[in-house]
This record gives structure tokens, C-alpha cells and sequence, in this order.
């Protein structure tokens, strides 16, 4: 799996990091990102879910 956050769409709502912390977080403007060595997805259950979560669409999970 690989997952990527398009900066340009992403508003900062939190919800990635909320449903899955492991794998998302803030940058310091407040914006999601992938917790660097985590773009596979490696023990995020909630990945899915988290990119479900994301109001603007802006995560994409790929297999």
C-alpha cells in the first residue's frame, strides 16, 4: 500500500491524524502528513478509514 496527501487540497481539518495517529500527523502550519518511514502504511489498521475521514479527499491509498 502507499499513501500520499496532496498538500494543495488538504484544509487541515486533523481527522487523518485523529482516526489514525500512527500513520498521520500536523506539520507545523497544521496541515496532514505521513509519518516519515510510514508511507506503506505499516501497522495502520485505520488507514482507510482515516482517508474516508479526510473532508477534502485529499489522501490517497493505492495498493
Amino acid at each position: 500500500m502507499r499513501i500520499s496527501i496532496d498538500t494543495g487540497v488538504c484544509i487541515g481539518a486533523g481527522q487523518c491524524a485523529l482516526v489514525s495517529p500512527d500513520v498521520f500527523t500536523q506539520d507545523d502550519d497544521g496541515f496532514g502528513t505521513v509519518v516519515a518511514g510510514r508511507e506503506d502504511g505499516a501497522g495502520g489498521p485505520l488507514v482507510r478509514e482515516a482517508a474516508r475521514a479526510c473532508p477534502v479527499r485529499a489522501i490517497t491509498v493505492a495498493e
